[in-house]
């Protein structure tokens, strides 16, 4: 088990998959600069020694959003001026943002091992990754708009409407409502909730069936399937076929070898 620089964030890779875990506890792994630096730094080690990333939250939690604790108050009445605002799309620029892409963006499949609470920014952190299974005991709250006045963020906005829809995406974050692991997965937000005690075995399960692909085509799959909606039928065909051309003389010997012989393929 390795701690990140800022202790923050442990990364330990065992049987070529990572587990990065959310390590502050004591506040349901609030988000805080430091985390977010962290979080760069685990996806960073873990995609450069492992096949799979797993991302959980130490103890109760997943995470339960950003650290409010640091926010200033103003005097009754008053709001805080501009150079607030300023200061946090700073924060967001030089660390959350850097976070949440190179999840989104990183080499290997992600797996989102989600333990508990996932709120506010927790929720667009757990969106981030390829699959997300949940324990039943889990749920997840847009606090930005209702709560905070904000909009959300962490990419929140762009992942729900990709997953569950514009009619509950905007009553999800406009309205706030705590809703369950089992409701998730019935919009499709997450992959799978699975009951407490089968939640290790489940993403154990998950994991060890990405080990065995290849990692490259997992991250082309994730790349065609997000960016369909950007393209006609006839132009995502174009898409599919430019990925066979590079995945096929790479993988599709090996894949056709193992399909006649009756075992699992061993990618590159």
């Amino acid at each position: 088990m390795t701690s990140m620089p800022n202790g923050t964030v442990l990364c330990e890779v065992e049987n070529d998959i990572a587990t990065i875990t959310l390590n502050r506890p004591e506040s349901l792994n609030s988000m805080t600069k430091e985390l977010m630096a962290d979080i760069s730094s685990a996806v960073s080690m873990a995609q450069d020694n492992a096949r799979v990333l797993v991302l959980t939250g130490a103890g109760r939690g997943f995470c339960s959003g950003a650290d409010l604790s640091g926010v200033e108050q103003p005097a009754e009445g008053a709001q805080l001026g501009a150079e607030a605002g300023l200061s946090v799309a700073t924060g967001m620029d030089d660390f959350f943002h850097p976070a949440v892409l190179a999840l989104k963006q990183a080499r290997i499949p992600t797996i989102a091992r989600i333990n508990g609470v996932a709120a506010g920014g927790g929720l667009g952190l757990s969106l981030t990754c390829d699959i997300s299974i949940a324990a039943r005991s889990a749920f997840f709250v847009a606090t930005f708009g209702p709560r905070l006045g904000i909009v959300p963020d962490m990419g929140t906005t762009w992942s729900l409407p990709q997953r569950v829809g514009r009619a509950r995406a905007l009553g999800i974050t406009m309205l706030g409502d705590r809703f369950t692991a089992d409701e998730a997965a019935d919009w499709g937000l997450i992959w799978k909730a699975v009951d407490d005690d089968q939640l290790d075995a489940e993403v154990d399960r998950t994991a060890n069936i990405l080990v065995r692909t290849s990692a490259e085509a997992m991250t082309r799959i994730r790349d065609a399937v997000e960016t369909s909606g950007e393209r006609s039928f006839a132009a995502q065909l174009d898409v599919e076929r430019d990925h066979q051309k590079v995945l096929i003389p790479k993988n599709m010997a090996e894949g056709a070898a193992a399909f006649l012989q009756k075992r699992e393929p061993h990618f590159g």
